[in-house]
């Protein structure tokens, strides 16, 4: 029988080890899974490198990641903003790297993860810092830059509900990058706020087919920040 509901975090996350890359969801606190982070850590992996689309807000989620000094690299779109104080020490110290990606080609570069793509081509950046050394290519008469897929070894995303298969569904904003970062990783874990029996979610609303999910736990307290 599948059934991919974990007892915990702490037991979704144990192998997770030095050095892994890691995609984690959420767009700003909107969909962070706050509790996997928590769990991760207290496991103790680091020298990570993490695909997010900022660096952290405040005190919790990747910021606490951030802040515990785990992180070695980060690929984001967005680093700065008035609650990154960790990112921003670190980043001042010389104690994390950072690679920017616009949040386009952030989502596009997972996206071909996902579908198995080996590059895209992609207008935006061209002609900027961001796209120095890359290939560049006129297509239909417009400049494009190539740019490589984003793989991961794990992905840590937050659902609304879930069942023993994997199935999941999203509520709200909450939904940004799970999907697709869940299709990126080799090993993707789902914190949901609540578990349903199979059959009781309707196919056509399942965003994230079970598929694409390897580990899910319930963490009920979930619910708030999904919201």
């Amino acid at each position: 029988m599948i059934n991919k509901i974990m007892a915990s975090a702490a037991e979704a996350v144990s192998d997770i080890g030095d050095g892994s890359t890691i995609m984690i969801g959420g767009f700003g606190a909107a969909g962070m899974p706050d509790q996997l982070i928590d769990a991760l850590i207290d496991q103790g992996a680091k020298d990570l490198t993490v695909i997010n689309n900022n660096a952290g807000n405040g005190d919790r989620g990747l910021a606490a990641l951030i802040r515990e000094g785990r992180v070695r690299k980060i690929i984001c779109s967005f680093p700065r903003q008035s609650d990154s104080q960790h990112f921003d020490a670190r980043y001042r110290a010389g104690q994390i790297e950072l690679e920017l990606a616009p949040q386009g080609n952030l989502a596009a570069r997972i996206q071909a993860a996902g579908a198995g793509l080996g590059a895209i081509f992609t207008p935006t950046g061209y002609g900027t810092d961001l796209a120095r050394g890359n290939e560049v290519r006129e297509i239909d008469g417009v400049m494009h830059v190539l740019e490589y897929p984003l793989h991961a070894d794990f992905a840590l995303i937050q659902a609304f509900k879930g069942d023993r298969w994997g199935n999941l569904v999203y509520r709200k904003a909450a939904r940004n990058f799970g999907p697709i970062m869940a299709m990126a990783a080799r090993c993707a874990i789902a914190e949901v706020s609540e578990t349903v029996e199979l059959g009781d979610l309707d196919p056509e609303v399942v965003v994230t087919p079970g598929v694409f999910v390897q580990r899910l736990v319930c963490v009920p307290s979930a619910l708030e920040a999904a919201a």
